[in-house]
């Protein structure tokens, strides 16, 4: 059985203490950290830290993402404890002086990372969400933590109207939970049947991330 073991995530780009933002990215399903790094290429930003975690058998959790909970333990589980950790230390060190922590994900990545941000609630500064939704079969409703610290951050989504593998009415119920923990939330909606980030939202998350940085 495939179990994900708390392994330090890959580092690209600038040192975290010279960086102006630290992004911590969740690639997706049979992809692994280079993909995101093929991605940080793209936008061609200076000055980002990426924190990259790797899921063990390129995959974060078993089944697909709207099945019943249950169907994907216990890797769900433990995909979601490595985001904790993970994230746990790049918040504390922004919290003692570092710099500003986004976290970005693509497919199963931006799924996983959905479930975490709605029922965990990190204080975050910032989230883009391509091409995923918080898991299970049904729409959900989320209380708003004791912290408020979703009421404090701005989510970009962003998803295919014809995606083969996430469809649309499951980012347009992620987009409503954020709203309705007071997130300033952005969802964009594209003409397309390919699971892929197109150039257009290369521009909308350079533009996001370069705005999230510290001056």
């Amino acid at each position: 059985m495939t179990t994900h073991a708390q392994h330090d995530p890959v580092h690209h780009g600038a040192t975290q203490d010279q960086a102006r933002l630290v992004v911590y990215g969740v690639h997706g399903r049979t992809q692994s950290p280079a993909d995101l790094i093929q991605l940080a290429d793209r936008l061609g930003l200076e000055g980002i830290c990426w924190q990259l975690p790797a899921a063990e058998g390129s995959s974060w959790y078993p089944g697909k993402f709207m099945e019943p909970q249950a169907s994907n333990q216990p890797q769900l589980d433990q995909a979601l404890a490595v985001l904790e950790e993970q994230l746990g230390t790049l918040i504390r060190d922004r919290d003692a002086g570092g710099a500003p922590v986004v976290v970005l994900g693509f497919s199963q990545g931006a799924c996983l990372l959905a479930e975490y941000l709605l029922t965990r609630q990190p204080a975050v500064d910032g989230a883009v969400l391509h091409t995923g939704g918080y898991l299970g079969p049904r729409p959900r409703s989320f209380e708003p933590g004791t912290s408020g610290a979703l009421s404090q951050l701005a989510v970009e989504l962003f998803c295919a109207d014809g995606d083969p593998w996430v469809p649309l009415h499951r980012a347009k119920e992620t987009a409503a939970a954020f709203e309705s923990l007071a997130a300033a939330t952005t969802l964009t909606v594209y003409r397309d049947e390919e699971h892929h980030i197109t150039e257009h939202a290369v521009d909308r998350i350079s533009d996001y991330l370069s705005r999230s940085a510290r001056r």
